[in-house]
């Protein structure tokens, strides 16, 4: 018997959900690339991205998914054999260092656990030790969507000034624009990064790119550049300059739109859903926790994202979990990756999602639990929505 007919619900962390409207926008035909309505739609995404990260430094806009983001982040700044130091909290600030040392660069890992953020002191003590400041820039990522990790950004920075330390600030943001706060000139971040497919309710394909004044500098004598990635010709007066070529045009439709129906919603009101959506997913985590085989992989409370949960599941069958909420229910979630592979799920509340689609999931996941005879703790369902009752 299956119960999936009717709307079907993706809760993975990427892509994710993608609006009709968003949709609708680049469901058009292709127009001149020179000038007119592109023209006006580069600048409003360009202006755009500086009200999401938060600043009033450069942005640029990639056709390429997040690692594209990386490699331009890397190589308009550093030079051959600079050493750069890899915030460690689980599979993505690895893989943005594994990308360093492509071109290069020297890689030095702060050895993290994927239980837990990163530590503002043991950053600090690093830093202290690096007297001569061979450690040109910082790697970490807000939301690490392997680990469920929530890092605090702006404890990062205060780490990197009470050590007085010149390197470059970069935060990945690929799973937390767009869903939980984020200051760019505010909290000290020299480059910003993201992605289109996660919080920016987008389709993949698109990478964004912030720059500060200091990476500006850093950026007059980085000897790694790329002709694709170059900020100095992005910055030239032609239109198809900003993209190294031909613009994506459809993308780019989309992208609008999307930003739009962000601004329209009101971004301290994005938040807020999806602080909303975190913590109920949590308290029927939580519920679930109490007895049997889930747990959460993180284990500070103040360290687990509002845009991804990662569950551990210590007993039973979770690839048949995924399949009997995907092919049962019609409900596609997570499952674990990297150091955590086949040990558990990840539930996404990220982009376009809302109290019912949450709701379902949660209560797809819990049917899947009794189902298959997977250990856990009852009234998950209820928690949440007593949690939300009271939050309203």
């Amino acid at each position: 018997m299956t119960l999936r007919n009717g709307k079907e619900f993706l809760m993975i962390p990427g892509p994710t959900n993608v609006p009709d409207e968003v949709l609708r926008a680049m469901h058009r035909p292709a127009i001149d690339i020179y000038e007119g309505p592109l023209l006006e739609a580069t600048e409003y995404c360009q202006h755009g991205l500086k009200r999401l990260f938060r600043t009033e430094g450069k942005t640029y806009i990639y056709a390429a998914n997040g690692h594209g983001a990386w490699d331009a982040a890397l190589c308009n700044t550093l030079k051959r054999g600079d050493k750069i130091l890899v915030l460690e909290s689980g599979r993505f600030a690895l893989g943005w260092g594994e990308a360093a040392s492509v071109p290069g660069l020297n890689v030095e890992v702060l050895a993290g656990s994927w239980e837990e953020g990163v530590d503002p002191a043991r950053l600090e003590d690093r830093l202290k030790q690096d007297a001569a400041h061979d450690i040109k820039a910082i790697l970490v990522v807000q939301v690490d969507t392997a680990s469920g990790v929530w890092n605090d950004i702006a404890g990062l920075r205060k780490a990197i000034d009470a050590a007085g330390h010149p390197a470059l600030f970069m935060v990945d943001t690929i799973a937390s624009l767009g869903c939980l706060p984020f200051e760019m000139d505010a909290w000290g971040v020299d480059v910003a990064l993201t992605g289109s497919q996660k919080g920016l309710m987008c389709p993949p394909g698109l990478s964004f790119v912030a720059a500060g004044p200091k990476a500006d500098k850093a950026h007059e004598t980085a000897d790694l550049r790329t002709n694709y990635t170059d900020w100095t010709f992005r910055q030239g007066p032609e239109h198809y300059e900003k993209y190294c070529g031909t613009p994506p045009e459809h993308l780019l439709f989309g992208f609008r739109r999307a930003l739009e129906l962000l601004f329209e919603e009101g971004l301290e009101r994005v938040w807020h859903r999806h602080a909303l959506l975190g913590e109920a997913t949590r308290r029927a985590v939580a519920e679930w926790s109490r007895e049997g085989a889930v747990r959460f992989n993180i284990t500070d409370p103040h360290a687990r994202a509002n845009s991804v949960t990662v569950v551990r599941i210590e007993e039973g069958d979770v690839a048949a979990l995924r399949t009997f909420t995907k092919e049962v229910c019609g409900v596609t979630i997570g499952g674990t990756i990297g150091d955590l592979s086949g040990k558990g799920i990840r539930i996404a509340h990220m982009g376009h999602v809302n109290a019912v689609m949450l709701l379902g999931t949660l209560s797809a996941i819990e049917l899947g639990f009794r189902k298959l005879g997977i250990p856990h703790g009852r009234g998950g369902i209820e928690a949440a929505m007593d949690y939300l009752a009271g939050a309203l």
